[in-house]
């Protein structure tokens, strides 16, 4: 049922490390079959990776801790727009319409998330460590998700009037 209000807000916990809300929250997203233990360690360990290159000095235009590498990257990722499907006298139509906050912090967690997933071949940890690390760069798949999103709602910005209620 869609618009329930939950205490989802108000039972979250910050995560025990930093202190962080909205990490705490992409460490549930994380979390596969309950296990949060393991989604603690994926995402601290990816966080020590990007904290070491940050030592090496391999990036001086990012901030200097892990965790303000990860807001910057959540930044980047970001969608203000996005398209849905209405039909409307027999046809469909891609409306764009606004976000609000909590959607965009979904869809951008999930970017992230499924970009780390989908590349093979390295532990999970550096796949993540690598996606945040070229999202705070404005670069990699959920950059590139993000740009494709908006370049479809700018060519169906003829269709927005379909997107208001009466």
């Amino acid at each position: 049922m869609a618009g329930r209000i939950t205490k989802a807000d108000a039972q979250l916990k910050p995560d025990p490390k930093f202190g962080d809300l909205v990490l705490a929250r992409f460490i549930n997203c994380m979390m596969l079959g309950g296990r949060k233990a393991t989604a603690f360690r994926v995402v601290y360990n990816a966080f020590d990776e990007i904290q070491k290159r940050l030592d090496d000095g391999k990036a001086p235009d990012l901030p200097p801790t892990a965790l303000e590498v990860f807001h910057l990257a959540l930044d980047n990722v970001r969608p203000q727009v996005e398209v849905r499907s209405k039909r409307v006298g027999g046809a469909n139509y891609q409306v764009p319409m606004q976000l609000n906050r909590r959607r965009q912090q979904s869809l951008t967690f999930r970017w992230i998330i499924v970009s780390a997933r989908e590349e093979r071949g390295k532990q999970i940890h550096m796949r993540l460590a690598k996606e945040l690390w070229d999202a705070a760069h404005n670069e990699g798949k959920a950059v590139t998700t993000r740009e494709n999103t908006h370049r479809m709602a700018e060519a169906n910005r003829a269709f927005a009037h379909f997107g208001r209620s009466r």
